[in-house]
């Protein structure tokens, strides 16, 4: 990892380390957690994400990080930015902003401060005209988010994904961006 850390109030946003596999691994079996994401994953999946994602910030020089409690110490998901949507759809080239907590660090606001952060950091040391995110239409918690971040629904970006059969619950995606700050 490129050894890059963003301090909020109460979160870092940090480079991941061995001792979020473990932490990583039971969010990842949490079927709430994963409910809009396609079904748990067992720990050599999750190990297989954190791994990736240290790939996708060695490359891009930005990933989705590990969120970190200040006054725990502990990791509570992750938040961030990527590169590269899906081939074959309209998302495909878009900086991506994403997120994942623990149940144990929902409806907390550590979401928002952890994305909030992720904008301003994306604005300050990227040069992107905007940011996207999307999910399932089902997930009102992560496009709710997305809406008190600022992002607009942008229907002609929204897309089938490539991962699921068509008329599947988890195919269908709505997209959201928010433009640079003027």
């Amino acid at each position: 990892m490129n050894g890059t850390t963003i301090e909020t109030e109460r979160l870092l946003l940090r480079s991941w380390r061995e001792e979020d596999r473990e932490p990583f691994a039971a969010m990842s079996v949490d079927q709430e957690v994963m409910r809009h994401l396609g079904g748990t994953i067992d720990r050599a999946e999750s190990d297989a994400v954190i791994d990736r994602l240290a790939t996708v910030d060695h490359e891009q020089g930005h990933t989705f990080w590990a969120v970190e409690r200040k006054d725990l110490g502990v990791m509570i998901g992750f938040c961030g930015l990527r590169r590269g949507g899906h081939e074959g759809t309209p998302v495909r080239d878009e900086l991506e902003i994403g997120w994942r907590l623990a149940r144990s660090a929902w409806n907390q606001g550590f979401a928002r401060e952890a994305a909030q952060a992720t904008l301003d950091w994306g604005w300050a040391n990227r040069d992107a005209a905007r940011i996207a995110a999307w999910t399932v239409p089902a997930n009102t918690g992560s496009w709710g988010l997305m809406i008190r971040l600022g992002m607009v629904h942008r229907p002609d970006l929204d897309f089938d994904h490539p991962r699921f059969e068509p008329g599947h619950p988890l195919c269908r995606h709505v997209v959201y961006t928010i433009g640079r700050p003027l």
